[in-house]
């Protein structure tokens, strides 16, 4: 265990928050209305934008993107003896809340396309987890699918969705990462039964930490919003039927996210403009491979056809071999600039070693050789030819 981390500052980081001048107008209403706990207008401001903006009926707002799947999971009564899949190539935090809720977690692997959950692997886990030996216990459901954006680009929704309405199982969409991306016109949170977005100071715009639920089921949200709050009863004393949480997001915060929302196009533009930089400087001469959008309806799973839109959140490169990712990685961390590795998947971490998987090797490819560039919206022309210029030079 790391005791103490120091945390490094770098010359250039992957995607620092950065601060766009207009929280300031919103940080001082809520401070001149004396809104500074975890209700007030600004809260009831931002869930109206975000609704707007992903195109759903109702959102609650959270202290995370992690409390949010925890929630959604809540919502849909998933506890002990439930199975829920999740995508295998994505960040902990898409998982971990399974193990909160005492179920188990079955990772499906990924396709080469989009980099997320291969449809075809999550059929297969579903057709041989309903035949054996596990569903003839008492209590077991295959509960949820959770699918996740990687780095804002967008899963085969349509593909995921037809399996998960065959077989009844609900869908919580993890867009922590992919605000502003659409596939086939529809924003990302908006294409599940449940949606969940984060505003981590990392992520594309930041409430200093935070997340959302979204959802077009009142009751879904409602349940959601009982339990955020401590589950409190309706009595006028305070009173407790069953164990709750204190997940709400402050009106502080939603302050700062909606001045971060404001200019919400303008970090997706500059995010494209980054990513389109290191594509057209490092593609060919190296052959790195990008995950690249599709063209309209071009093909880009085994399943379906499909458009899609990612906010760029971050640039990332499948490299040759791992040792030109690890060349590339420690020559940059030697010039102060921060890049990282892939996620590793999650069948891979010791916590989830007893999980069962579906799949390949794909994923486990992909964080061998892949590399996320530094790719935040305050970055300078110079700072792109800087990191551009120390690849090349060691390769």
């Amino acid at each position: 265990m790391l005791k103490n981390r120091k945390v490094r500052e770098f010359d250039i980081y992957l995607s620092a928050p950065q601060a766009s001048g207009k929280e300031i107008k919103y940080l001082k209403e809520s401070i001149s209305q004396h809104q500074l706990s975890l209700f007030g207008n600004q809260c009831d401001a931002f869930v109206g934008k975000l609704q707007e903006r992903v195109g759903v009926k109702h959102a609650l707002l959270l202290n995370s993107g992690t409390s949010a799947i925890q929630l959604a999971l809540l919502a849909l009564d998933v506890g002990p003896k439930d199975v829920v899949l999740c995508a295998d190539f994505t960040y902990v935090a898409s998982a971990n809340p399974i193990l909160y809720q005492g179920a188990t977690p079955v990772f499906i692997d990924s396709e080469p396309g989009t980099w997320n959950m291969d449809p075809n692997m999550l059929e297969e886990a579903v057709k041989s987890l309903r035949a054996s030996s596990l569903s003839r216990q008492a209590g077991f459901k295959l509960r949820a699918i959770i699918p996740v954006h990687l780095y804002g680009m967008p899963a085969d929704m349509a593909a995921i969705n037809a399996i998960a309405q065959r077989y009844e199982i609900p869908v919580i969409e993890d867009a922590a990462e992919a605000l502003g991306s659409t596939y086939d016109g529809r924003p990302c949170g908006a294409l599940g039964d449940l949606g969940i977005l984060s505003f981590n100071g990392n992520k594309i715009i930041t409430t200093s930490g935070g997340g959302a639920l979204l959802s077009n089921n009142q009751a879904y949200i409602e349940k959601a919003r009982f339990l955020a709050t401590q589950a409190r009863d309706d009595a006028p004393h305070y009173q407790h039927s069953e164990v709750g949480y204190n997940y709400r997001m402050g009106n502080i915060n939603a302050a700062i996210g909606l001045g971060q929302m404001e200019v919400l196009d303008e970090r997706i533009k500059r995010k494209r403009e980054i990513w389109q930089f290191y594509y057209e400087e490092l593609k060919d001469r190296f052959e790195f491979q990008f995950p690249e959008e599709s063209s309209p309806h071009s093909r880009i799973s085994a399943s379906s056809y499909f458009r899609i839109k990612s906010n760029r959140w971050l640039t990332t490169i499948l490299t040759e071999s791992y040792e030109q990712r690890e060349t590339i990685r420690l020559a940059l961390e030697k010039e102060n600039i921060e890049s990282r590795p892939l996620w590793k998947p999650m069948h891979l971490q010791p916590v989830f070693k007893d999980a069962p998987y579906y799949g390949s090797t794909v994923a486990e490819d992909m964080f061998n050789r892949g590399l996320c560039l530094p790719s935040g919206t305050a970055m300078t022309e110079g700072d792109l030819e800087r990191v551009v210029g120390i690849i090349k030079s060691v390769l």
